[in-house]
């Protein structure tokens, strides 16, 4: 039986490329979502097409229930987890420090980093060597906005990314003896859907010439970087935090 990709919030953008990718790269996909059924189940079809095998799988990661209903249905339909990718997330909207209030930061922290810690939490309960699993291998998406602190006015989605990066490396120290790698990515300007709430294509339009490779990336391209951090192409990666930014 192939291995199993988690891709949390993968119904569209960057966790819909790096599922897709792992699919063709061999692995059974959970798409996971939260509200988006139409997208997820579009893209199971699309993954079945191409000769893949994917499930959808509704869970509400943010919640401590919501992840162990994930990866039960996932031990059910495809088998124990290989690689988790942590993938799913939220901007937050802009917000000035002086008007943020507890329901945005509860939101953004639950969607953001409790997610992250509940989902590795279920993954490591069955790829650890001590639960009896082989190992394995968890992929963080954070984001560049933890090193520079992103756009004015989000530094409760700076803050969250800052966070996945210190997990990255606490976990890496504390699972590395037990056979899974830890890793976080974190992507710069890409194109999705996350930035039409800031101006879409004027926005990324005006930040490119700042960008040393003079363009934004890609959704593919973070998914290569994803895949080859999941793979045994990088064994002796761990407790990384790197970025993919175009050298911005």
């Amino acid at each position: 039986m192939s291995k199993v990709l988690v891709v949390t919030g993968s119904s569209r953008g960057i966790g819909a490329a790096i599922a897709l990718l792992g699919a063709k790269e061999g692995y059974g996909v959970a798409v996971n979502y939260r509200s988006d059924r139409d997208g997820a189940e579009a893209l199971v079809r699309n993954i079945a097409r191409q000769g893949g095998r994917a499930a959808a799988v509704c869970a509400d990661v943010s919640t401590s229930a919501g992840a162990a209903k994930l990866f039960a249905e996932v031990d059910q339909t495809l088998g124990s987890v290989s690689v988790l990718v942590n993938n799913a997330g939220i901007s937050g909207s802009r917000c000035a420090i002086d008007a943020i209030d507890e329901d945005r930061l509860q939101r953004i922290f639950e969607t953001n980093v409790f997610s992250a810690f509940f989902c590795s939490r279920e993954a490591v309960r069955r790829m650890s060597r001590t639960s009896g699993g082989e190992g394995g291998s968890i992929v963080n998406i954070s984001s560049a906005a933890a090193r520079h602190g992103g756009m004015p006015e989000l530094a409760h989605y700076a803050s969250t990314k800052a966070a996945l990066d210190g997990m990255t490396i606490a976990l890496a120290k504390e699972l590395g003896p037990q056979g899974v790698r830890v890793n976080s990515l974190r992507p710069g300007v890409i194109v999705t859907e996350m930035h039409d709430e800031f101006g879409g294509a004027k926005l990324i339009e005006s930040i490119a010439p700042t960008i040393p490779m003079q363009r934004p990336g890609t959704v593919d391209e973070v998914a290569e970087a994803v895949l080859w951090l999941a793979s045994e192409r990088s064994s002796y990666v761990h407790g990384a935090v790197i970025d993919i930014t175009g050298g911005r």
